[in-house]
């Protein structure tokens, strides 16, 4: 079999793969699977009810989203609403899910969404990583939940996990739309994307994935490799370090593991996340306010404080004892919220 044939099958294969992955606006879940079935890592509460929607951002692409909201709502009136995020190469039905059950129970109206090219969100080829994009998202969910009736667009909040924290400031700087802000575990992956290279290392990092253009070019789609295995592991792969086996903790085993999560991006979506800074205008939030959630033994701690020091007031640094990075995902043990409750309900009025 010729190397010409094989590349022309794989691209086939991949093209194929993304045509059923990409959402036309019309997924609805089967109410007779099961949570896990549907590949939800929290169980729903039975007094929540979670509807699967879909809308469109400035760039036309469909968003993906779950909405959650008590079932004995008055649909009559109008309640605050939070727009979760998921964690950087998560999807809405793992860390988000367990937010958008708690947070439903507590009065809120919330939506949890897939990124462009993530999930069932629409967006070709799939696993792109899009600074803009993914902000953007973040106020095409504002202008979804601005025009449901039972939402009051003027008590619209955040609540960006990992990743997401970072793209949720950054929709924060410009969208005053969004009135309170929260951020668990956050991470700036805008800096974490320079893996703290400089120099010649960074000219030589560059250089790299300029390089694999050329590849993708020539293939006719953009390398992905991904991270995590297609089926949950039953335990951590012994040789991994610390950082490595804390992420398999999550998303390999069957804690955090999902089909569309298998972890990182497209290769050469690190260039685009290198030439944008998310948070240089964190001060022009103000005087919305923020609050900072980290664990006290997360690896990311420092995202959270740096961003901190940088934000204007009004503004709130919340340790959570005996939480690493990824606790605060889905153990409702050590996410605090009662904390988050009060912010919201302090802030959206």
């Amino acid at each position: 079999m010729s190397k010409q044939f094989l590349i022309f099958i794989i691209t086939v294969l991949a093209l194929i793969g993304c045509n059923n992955n990409q959402n036309n606006g019309q997924i609805n879940a089967s109410q007779n699977k099961t949570e896990e079935e549907m590949g939800y890592i929290s169980e729903l509460n039975e007094n929540v009810t979670r509807t699967k929607v879909t809308y469109k951002n400035r760039y036309g692409l469909d968003v993906a989203a779950d909405l959650y909201y008590l079932k004995d709502i008055d649909k009559t009136k109008k309640y605050p609403a939070i727009i979760v995020g998921a964690p950087y190469g998560g999807v809405k039905e793992q860390g988000s899910s367990v937010y958008g059950n708690e947070l439903a129970l507590r009065g809120f109206v919330v939506l949890a969404f897939d990124q462009s090219f993530m999930g069932e969100s629409g967006g070709s080829p799939r696993n792109v990583s899009s600074p803009d994009i993914f902000v953007e998202n973040f106020s095409a969910s504002v202008d979804y939940l601005g025009l449901q009736e039972f939402v009051d667009r003027e008590k619209i909040g955040v609540v960006g996990i990992c990743g997401s924290g970072g793209f949720a400031l950054s929709a924060a700087q410009t969208d005053t739309r969004i009135k309170a802000i929260a951020t668990t575990s956050m991470y700036d992956i805008s800096v974490s994307a320079r893996g703290g290279l400089k120099g010649e290392d960074l000219q030589k990092e560059k250089e790299r994935l300029s390089l694999q253009r050329w590849v993708d070019a020539e293939n006719g789609y953009p390398e992905y490799i991904p991270f995590f295995p297609k089926e949950p592991l039953d335990e951590v792969p012994a040789e991994l370090d610390e950082l490595n086996a804390e992420w398999f903790r999550f998303y390999a085993l069957k804690r955090g593991h999902h089909t569309n999560a298998l972890g990182g991006f497209t290769t050469t979506s690190l260039l685009s996340m290198m030439n944008y800074r998310l948070l240089d205008f964190i001060d022009e939030i103000s005087p919305r306010p923020i609050l900072f959630v980290m664990g006290d033994r997360a690896h990311s701690r420092y995202f959270s404080e740096d961003a901190y020091k940088a934000a204007a007031e009004p503004k709130e640094l919340y340790i959570v004892e005996d939480a690493e990075h990824i606790d605060l995902y889905d153990r409702v043990d050590r996410i605090p919220f009662d904390k988050l409750e009060d912010f919201f309900n302090t802030n959206l009025k």
